[in-house]
Order: structure tokens, then C-alpha cells, then sequence
């Protein structure tokens, strides 16, 4: 199977997917039939997350395993470390090399409340990067990049002083938070390639079909909605399927401008939704043919 740096150059444009694993075990089998609804649609890639405290790590594993074995889609598997002992960490390696995993998205994770990290743990992700490339040279390691900067970091700077760390650490491309406005995005870029980083900067787009998915979206990812989206949360947040359409065409125009902008590579947060995938694939399929 195709390291995900090297797939994606076989495309003229490419549309990656998210999809997550389920928290209950009974979940399974819808989550790796919408994934798998997902992965025929033929995307440049699929990556799967991990889960907080690497509680689905085993699913994120299996999901992977499917969709690259099974359905032929290049995969990757997140890893957090935050909360995962270095003896965690070896047999996560393990496994994933053994089951043919070539693709790391290589994350710190989210400090769950009242967890206390121990010298045992990995405290950043640059050392989880560091562990990878030790353990397997020949990974392929993707990392997180955040347009409105990290909610943890006190500047852009300094975010991007730490990013270019990990990136000189062995990551081989960036995936971003979800954002909404495109300008934002590209003076980002302009800061990040000015800053010495130039591996590949997938841009992450996360389509908002339902208003309840606003606020929780925007504390996740700290970014912010601009007018004219939240003109369009006003006048079709309460009509649901007026809602839906909506945030595929807003996800799409995202999408479409930043093709005409020079980037090759998008990356959707799908939300596990098969419907969206396939609207937004279908809105698009004149281009990335």
C-alpha cells in the first residue's frame, strides 16, 4: 500500500476524508459500513482517528487495516501520546507495522480533565514524532497545523516555532484544523513557508450541515466563523434539510477556491457522514477527474 505522500502526487487535485472510530464496541459495524460507504468513492486517502486517552486505539487499527487491505484506499492511523505510556506507545508501533500500517498521523492529544502526565508519558508531540522515526524509519508521519493558532499556544510565533520542530523532527506533511475562511488559511501559509516549513499543508474543511455542530466545533478547533457564514446559520439553522445543503455548498466553495488558488489537496473532516462525502465528491467530480 502507497505511502499517503506519495499517493497524493498521483492526482491532479485530491480529497482525503476523516473518519472516527466508535467508542462502544456494538457501534462497530455501522462505523465500518459508513467508512467503508466513504472509501468507494475511490479518495486520495482516509485517515481514522484515535480516540481520547487512545481508548479506540484498537478500532482506529482495524478500521485502518480494512480500508487499505479491503478497499484499496490509502490509510492512516492517528497516534496520541499524551496519555500513553512509552510500553503503549512500542506496542501501538508494533501492531500497526505488523498489520501493514505505512501512515501515522503523529498528535500530542487532548489532556483529559484531571490527568496528570508521568514521567513515563510522552509530553509532546514532537517526541512521539522522534519515537516513530526511532522505532521505524520508514513511516510515513503527518502532523496537526492550526490556522488561527494552537488555543494552548501565547502566540502565532511561538506555535510556529514549535511546529517547525516537529516538521524538522520527521513529519512529512501537515493536516490543519478546520477552518472557514480561506484568506485566513492562505496568510497562514504565507507565515509557515516563511518560516522555513515546506512540506506539503493539506487544508482541513469541515462541512457544518446541522447548527447544533457549530458550538462544539468552534471551542474544539478555536477558530471563527466569518459573516457570511454566520448569514447562512441565520437564515437555515432552523430547516434542517435547508441547513444540510447549505454547509455542502459552503464546504464545496471552500474546496473549489482553494483549488484555483494552487493548493492540490484537501482534507474533509467527514464526520463519519457518507451522505456529505458523496455530495461534496459529486459537486466536485468535474474537477478532480
Amino acid at each position: 500500500m502507497m505511502k499517503i505522500n506519495e499517493a497524493v502526487g498521483t492526482y491532479p487535485y485530491s480529497v482525503s476524508f476523516e473518519v472516527f472510530p466508535p467508542k462502544k464496541k456494538e457501534n462497530m459495524d455501522s462505523v465500518v459500513s459508513a467508512a467503508k460507504r466513504i472509501a468507494a468513492l475511490k479518495p486520495a486517502f482516509m485517515s481514522v482517528t484515535y480516540g481520547a486517552g487512545g481508548g479506540t486505539s484498537d478500532y482506529t487499527i482495524e478500521i485502518t487495516k480494512d480500508l487499505q487491505n479491503e478497499m484499496g484506499v490509502p490509510a492512516m492511523a492517528h497516534l496520541s501520546c499524551i496519555t500513553s505510556d512509552r510500553e503503549t506507545i512500542d506496542r501501538q508501533l508494533t501492531r500497526m507495522k505488523a498489520e501493514g500500517i505505512q501512515n501515522i498521523l503523529a498528535l500530542r492529544g487532548d489532556i483529559p480533565e484531571g490527568f496528570s502526565p508521568s514521567a513515563i508519558n510522552y509530553h509532546h508531540a514532537i517526541e512521539l514524532v522522534r519515537k516513530i522515526k526511532e522505532f521505524d524509519p520508514d513511516f510515513c508521519i503527518a502532523g496537526a497545523c492550526y490556522p488561527e493558532t494552537h488555543p494552548e499556544a501565547d502566540s502565532m510565533q511561538e506555535d510556529i516555532r514549535f511546529l517547525k520542530e516537529k516538521v524538522d523532527a520527521g513529519m512529512d506533511f501537515l493536516i490543519t484544523q478546520m477552518f472557514f475562511d480561506n484568506p485566513v488559511f492562505y496568510s497562514y501559509m504565507y507565515q509557515l513557508r516563511e518560516a522555513g516549513i515546506m512540506v506539503p499543508v493539506h487544508p482541513g474543511i469541515m462541512p457544518i450541515v446541522n447548527k447544533a455542530q457549530v458550538k462544539r466545533t468552534l471551542n474544539l478547533a478555536g477558530c471563527q466563523l466569518p459573516t457570511r457564514f454566520r448569514r447562512i446559520l441565520d437564515t437555515f439553522g432552523s430547516n434542517r434539510e435547508a441547513m444540510r445543503q447549505a454547509g455542502i455548498a459552503y464546504a464545496t466553495d471552500q474546496i473549489i477556491d482553494l483549488f484555483a488558488n494552487g493548493f492540490k489537496t484537501v482534507h474533509v473532516y467527514s464526520m463519519n457522514d457518507p451522505g456529505v462525502a458523496e455530495a461534496i465528491m459529486n459537486n466536485l467530480s468535474k474537477i478532480i477527474m
